[in-house]
């Protein structure tokens, strides 16, 4: 019988087809061939401490809970805007922001698998924090309104006041009429609109040639920090207001009430903004007045703040202190304000303030972001 002889070439391909059989048979420890874990259904929440209708950001303590589950997950890391990032091995965490005022961030998790794989989602989210943390630590918000909600302006927050106290007109020589028509005061796209108009209009056997609103707040008390975000009206002739007056001004009449003026601005005089007390002992052209310039406060939003204490006033526009009553005598001509105040915010305009109006004037607006009182936690 004859017998064929393989060629070299073919024997050699058989050998290694057999090498390579027997080293691929049975249980292999080669850890190159385990198989990637990747974590799949990554779920978050983040919950943002005090948060609420009326305070949607917080109450001012820059807190942050954080509560993450995967899928495959051995541990999560968290990554708080530029911030480095943090590592939990049960997907919670706690965090505190301290950048002073109201800011958004973007907040990314990650879960990563014991094999080092790892899949993420983020959320930009917003975060008050009052007078860098140290306001939310030491003291709660008590009231606010963030003017969130289109339209008329919360009846349960503001009472508008029209009838003039002044035989048809207001104090101070001001010239225009309020109202408590939406013309003049409303809350779109998450601010409150006061706007002063330059229009005929007779109420109150008075005819004017402009309007306005004046918004008083239903709320009040006393000592705490209010903190007021607003953009200031532009044109000549226009005051606009963020102050106090005491509850108790229908009985014992003003300047015993006390009044407190956070912030007024000269529209003649675009970034003259003023902080002033009148009391008894100082009313009308009051000696105690604080001034600051603000350049752009016509055409940018800055959050305008007293610090009201049993002690002293201190006055701030973003966190830029730049003026403190505080008589070395406390009496009742120089310091009435022991007893609850309200919010007033208003355009007036002309006047002792005001000045000339402009021929050029139409209407202009004030825009407020954001009114929130803080009185500290027992």
């Amino acid at each position: 019988m004859n017998k064929k002889i393989l060629p070299f070439t073919m024997l050699l391909e058989f050998m290694l087809i057999a090498i390579m059989s027997s080293c691929s048979s049975g249980d292999s420890t080669d850890e190159s061939m385990e198989v990637d874990v990747v974590p799949t259904n990554l779920r978050w929440s983040i919950k943002v401490v005090g948060s609420g209708i009326n305070n949607p950001y917080g109450d001012g303590s820059g807190v942050l809970l954080c509560n993450a589950s995967a899928t495959n997950a051995v541990r999560y890391g968290f990554k708080f805007g530029n911030e480095v990032e943090q590592e939990s091995t049960t997907g919670v965490l706690e965090h505190i922001f301290t950048q002073s005022g109201t800011n958004d961030y973007n907040i990314r998790v990650f879960a990563y698998s014991n094999t080092g794989s790892k899949i993420s989602i983020s959320q930009m989210v917003t975060v008050l924090v009052a007078n860098g943390g140290e306001q939310g630590q030491d003291s709660g918000l008590v009231w606010a309104d963030e003017f969130d909600v289109d339209g008329a302006v919360l009846s349960s927050n503001w009472f508008s006041e029209i009838i003039p106290p002044n035989n048809g007109s207001w104090f101070n020589g001001e010239q225009q009429q309020y109202t408590n028509r939406m013309d003049n005061a409303y809350v779109s796209d998450g601010t409150l609109k006061i706007v002063a108009k330059k229009e005929i209009y007779t109420a109150f056997n008075s005819t004017k040639n402009y309007t306005s609103a004046r918004l008083n707040s239903e709320f009040s008390f006393t000592y705490g920090r209010i903190e007021v975000r607003a953009k200031l009206p532009e044109g000549g002739g226009t005051w606009p207001a963020i102050w106090t007056l005491g509850s108790n001004i229908t009985s014992v009449g003003w300047p015993f009430c006390g009044e407190i003026d956070i912030m007024e601005h000269v529209g003649n005089n675009v970034g003259d903004v003023s902080s002033a007390i009148h009391t008894p002992s100082s009313s009308g052209n009051t000696i105690n007045i604080g001034r600051i310039d603000i350049p752009d406060a016509t055409t940018a939003f800055h959050v305008y703040a007293v610090d009201w204490t049993s002690d002293k006033m201190d006055f701030y526009v973003d966190d830029t202190l730049y003026y403190t009553y505080n008589p070395s005598t406390k009496n009742s001509t120089t310091w009435p304000f022991d007893t609850d105040q309200f919010i007033l915010l208003n355009i007036a305009m002309g006047g002792t303030l005001g000045g000339n109006i402009s021929a050029e004037f139409i209407q202009a607006t004030m825009e407020i972001d954001y009114v929130r009182v803080y009185q500290e936690v027992e």
